[in-house]
């Protein structure tokens, strides 16, 4: 499985699959679209949930949704029994919103086997296919898992400050293009407005056809005019931001669709980098 996606078929084929681990990311705030509001609890059978709000945030940071401590990732990727041998598939009820955030903890923090379920719940929902009420009781044995961070994968604004002006590194914000300008306020207290000076917009919606990721073709497209290959051939380094590091997840694993490798996330995004009044804004 070379991709980070899963489909709906593949995984109603794989729903009694014992190395499954299928999680519910989904956050109960949505920003930057119209949330989907959902009349009565549901979720894919054999669901378990995690809760990235809370549980895989650290929330002694200063820092809004910040990235999760290797303690976090690895007490609760025990408690829902993942080993280097499951395969765990995410997917959240907004479609495609949460769940890359997801994708990319989990991976930076180890877990070989992670993907992400294209459309989400509302897909499932929109071909019909079973849905239960209650969320699976965990009766996972716990593992052994031990989480180890890939620091290469997430970086802070330091980084950023420091490869402003490096061709060989891209940053591409995922907020709407009228926050990026600076054409209305932001929506968090205390944080100024525009953008991080040389970096790219690239809305989340704008890699999203329906409730799935636009086909690798047309993200291919977008992604090379915004970062072409460097002259040695080479690969661009990737860094990937938004308000607060949820849906910079979304156009990072579109990035991944597109062929691009050198990703990273940068975690502070928006929220941080806007309250910082020694940092330079555009």
């Amino acid at each position: 499985m070379p991709s980070p996606l899963v489909t709906t078929q593949w995984l109603q084929d794989n729903l009694d699959n014992e190395r499954l681990v299928l999680i519910d990311a989904s956050m109960a705030t949505v920003i930057g679209k119209d949330p989907i509001v959902y009349d009565r609890p549901m979720w894919i059978p054999g669901s378990r949930q995690i809760d990235l709000e809370g549980v895989l945030c650290d929330t002694g940071s200063s820092q809004t949704h910040a990235f999760p401590a290797e303690e976090q990732v690895t007490e609760e990727a025990q408690r829902l029994g993942i080993t280097t041998d499951s395969l765990v598939v995410l997917y959240d009820n907004q479609g495609i919103y949460s769940a890359p955030r997801a994708w990319w903890i989990f991976r930076s923090m180890g877990v070989k086997h992670v993907f992400v379920l294209d459309g989400g719940l509302p897909q499932w929902l929109a071909e019909k296919r079973d849905v239960v009420s209650t969320i699976a009781e965990n009766t996972a044995t716990p593992s052994n898992f031990v989480a180890n961070l890939d620091r290469s994968r997430v970086r802070d604004s330091a980084y950023v400050l420091h490869h402003l002006d490096d061709s060989r590194v891209t940053v591409i914000d995922a907020r709407s293009r009228s926050r990026f300008l600076a054409q209305v306020p932001e929506p968090r207290p205390g944080v100024r407005s525009g953008h991080i000076p040389n970096s790219h917009n690239l809305p989340f919606t704008e890699v999203l056809e329906g409730n799935c990721f636009k086909p690798a073709s047309e993200l291919k497209a977008i992604f090379i005019t915004l970062a072409p290959p460097l002259q040695s051939s080479s690969e661009p380094q990737l860094v990937f931001s938004c308000g607060s590091g949820i849906t910079a997840c979304i156009i990072l694993l579109a990035a991944e669709l597109a062929g691009y490798h050198q990703l990273s996330l940068y975690d502070g995004s928006w929220a941080d980098w806007g309250r910082d009044e020694s940092l330079p804004v555009a």
